[in-house]
């Protein structure tokens, strides 16, 4: 069943197959877990006569008259309007540039409709309300008088066709599906099967059946993507690492030369990480922190531990500007520090580096210590002499193939995934089970929250003024531009246009630079050298800044359209002020329309704790966007849902440690056909499993 092509159903066929493809639907099996957004209640309909207003229903009516006209602001958008009625009273519709409906919406034609009632000028109305035709003669069981399903549709197909597919390829393929969670574990959890489950996931015989079916789903989605998680885990351990030298003169040194005490949180992770390097077993850990949290101070610690030890380490970061200023600071608190009678060397390796080959001979022979760098640390031309520690900063900007690669040019050294995107602890556990968690939350000492103010554009100059305020006291600002792909060179020209306005406006007296993705890597540089060296007041940027300079002296923030930006990516941009012990502000400016866009400012405003705005994004935004679906195989959640079903995922993963404590190799009889499809449904874990 699961490799059978989707075009080999009836009503399909070549043609028809590239719109399934393009819902992701390609064979049998895309197609029965291909479910339903949302159910309709069809044994009992509301009469007309009962609606009330703001109100959703659905309900059963005929055509009374119908008609079309252009809207008198656009010739060529189409309104069309209908009347229709039951045995109890009226209702109108309307829906717009849907012009092919006037064929269709004939008196006497039966449709049901689905949709919000308002009250226009005394009369119910429906604006874009969903429908489906009814034949006069219609007896269908699949259409009316039960739990009706509602699909997202392939192009070309309607709801009535849809479900007639989906319900032929059950009844033709549900005797060949094979259930491959053991009896045992369904019995413990009192879990459907698999066959009763896409029936009702599909066509619910009730609602209590349908949740059934959701919860057994939603079980197996999480219960497959914790298997080889926990199985990772367990693997690494049966593998020797590099026990390192954590305390000596080198980390010693350097804590006793910083001008700042480590935090209780810095200190407790450090323990963390020292019991872990100076085990033989490779070390897999996250470091969960907020920005500016001091995270890596932590990691170049770790760094150090590796270096006084013989062995080198590695530190990649997602972007090049990153690269480098992990690069200058780490440079920086090293200098002066000697090893074996020697300084510390320190490289740097990015993508278009002129000195690449010299940087890969002395990574090679040992004569760097510490290399930082991008992606370019996984080209094959790099070799180590002795890799024995990594740092992978942002680690959801890289694949989870990415990830994989940088460990294997050492022998199973101890590895570092940094986070500054925080997301509840026992979620975290859950979701990054091959991984022991770490969190750094506290800022260090002597930092002030952010204050968050939200301004509409039409009161866009106080926020301006605040700013002017700030510059006038001898702090920095910056004004942020958002840039998206897909308007990028129109996004690029906005604010080169809010630069010129602001240089010759209200910020005449000051220094402006201005800062965007058009420009040299080495011209970016020079603006921000001058920004940090105070030869510039204030700094417009696009989101480049996300990940850029540290000024202290920054004590205010500008986001113009702050609407077009997500909330983590809101909370990291704030994170670029505050840095010193003066009070910083956040300006957002926005005309927000939508309800998810209106709830990310609102978060902003209430609240500066980086896992309190990481709860209300993942809430706001869902599992799949929130992690990176790419990243993290959430992309195949397909039902399931880690927010609202915490406990369901929580039981997976304990069913699954406890499936792997029995039969690590899922090689008993009764687990053949789960390890099949484990490996059937996400072929990237069968080398995950290999891996130590």
């Amino acid at each position: 069943m699961q490799a059978t092509s989707i075009q080999y159903l009836k009503g399909i066929g070549p043609k028809r197959k590239k719109s399934f493809s393009d819902k992701g639907i390609n064979t049998i099996e895309d197609l029965l877990y291909y479910f339903p957004r949302r159910y309709e209640d069809r044994t009992n309909f509301s009469n007309i006569s009962g609606l009330k207003d703001g109100e959703i229903y659905t309900i059963k009516t005929q055509v009374l008259a119908g008609g079309q006209r252009n809207s008198w602001r656009r010739r060529s958008f189409s309104i069309t309007e209908a009347v229709l009625v039951d045995k109890t009273g009226k209702i109108n519709c309307v829906w717009f540039n849907q012009p092919y409906l006037k064929e269709y919406l004939k008196p006497g034609v039966s449709l049901i409709l689905y949709g919000k009632v308002e009250i226009y000028n005394g009369r119910m109305q429906m604006n874009n309300p969903e429908f489906e035709f009814l034949d006069s003669e219609d007896v269908d069981s699949l259409n009316i008088g039960r739990i009706v399903p509602i699909y997202t549709l392939p192009k070309g197909f309607s709801q009535r066709s849809m479900r007639h597919l989906i319900k032929g390829a059950l009844d033709e393929f549900m005797p060949k599906v094979k259930d491959y969670l053991p009896f045992d574990l369904r019995s413990r959890n009192n879990l459907l099967n698999l066959a009763q489950s896409l029936i009702n996931i599909h066509f619910p015989q009730d609602l209590i059946l349908q949740k059934q079916a959701l919860l057994r789903l939603s079980f197996e989605e999480f219960f497959i993507f914790q298997l080889p998680l926990v199985l990772r885990k367990l693997k690494r351990k049966e593998k020797k690492g590099v026990s390192h030298i954590v305390n000596g003169k080198l980390v010693e040194d350097f804590i006793s030369r910083l001008p700042f005490k480590l935090t209780l949180g810095q200190q407790k992770v450090l323990a963390e990480i020292k019991s872990d390097m100076a085990s033989a077993q490779a070390m897999q850990r996250l470091l969960q922190g907020d920005v500016g949290s001091g995270k890596t101070v932590v990691a170049t610690l770790a760094c150090l531990m590796s270096i006084q030890g013989g062995y080198q380490a590695a530190f990649m970061a997602p972007t090049e500007i990153l690269s480098r200023q992990h690069y200058a600071k780490i440079t920086s608190q090293l200098s002066g520090l000697t090893f074996n009678g020697r300084k510390l060397r320190v490289g740097l390796l990015i993508s278009q580096d002129k000195e690449k080959e010299r940087i890969y001979q002395e990574v090679k022979e040992g004569k760097i210590d510490l290399i930082i760098g991008t992606h370019a640390l996984l080209q094959e031309g790099l070799r180590f002499k002795s890799l024995g520690f990594i740092v992978i900063d942002e680690q959801h900007k890289f694949g989870v193939g990415q990830r994989a690669l940088l460990p294997k040019k050492g022998n199973n050294p101890d590895v570092l995934i940094m986070t500054a995107t925080p997301i509840p602890r026992t979620l975290a556990i859950t979701l990054y089970g091959d991984l022991d968690i770490s969190v750094i939350n506290e800022l260090p000492a002597g930092r002030i929250p952010v204050k968050t103010l939200h301004f509409s554009q039409q009161d866009k100059e106080k926020g301006f003024a605040l700013a002017r305020q700030e510059l006038e006291h001898g702090r920095q600002a910056y004004i942020i531009y958002p840039v998206i792909e897909e308007s990028y060179a129109l996004d690029i020209a906005g604010a080169k246009k809010m630069f010129a306005e602001l240089k010759e406006g209200g910020f005449k007296n000051f220094r402006l630079g201005l800062v965007h993705g058009k420009l040299k890597t080495k011209e970016q540089e020079e603006v921000m050298l001058k920004f940090r060296n105070k030869e510039l007041d204030l700094l417009v940027s696009t989101t480049i800044l996300e990940v850029g300079i540290d000024i202290p002296n920054a004590t205010c923030m500008i986001v113009a359209h702050a609407e077009r930006f997500g909330l983590s990516q809101l909370h990291q941009l704030r994170g670029r002020i505050g840095r010193g012990s003066l009070q910083s502000f956040c300006v957002l400016i926005s005309d927000a329309q939508t309800d998810e866009a209106k709830a990310r400012l609102r978060a902003m405003v209430l609240s500066s704790d980086g896992f309190r705005i990481s709860e209300e994004d993942l809430r706001i935004r869902g599992p799949g966007e929130f992690f990176g679906q790419r990243q993290h195989g959430l992309t195949e959640l397909k039902i399931a849902n880690p927010l609202t079903q915490l406990q369901l995922l929580k039981k997976a993963r304990e069913e699954a440690l406890r499936l792997i404590s029995e039969d690590n190799n899922l090689t008993l009889h009764q687990h053949i056909q789960l390890k099949e499809r484990l490996f059937q449904r996400f072929p990237e874990y069968e080398s995950f499993m290999a891996v130590a």
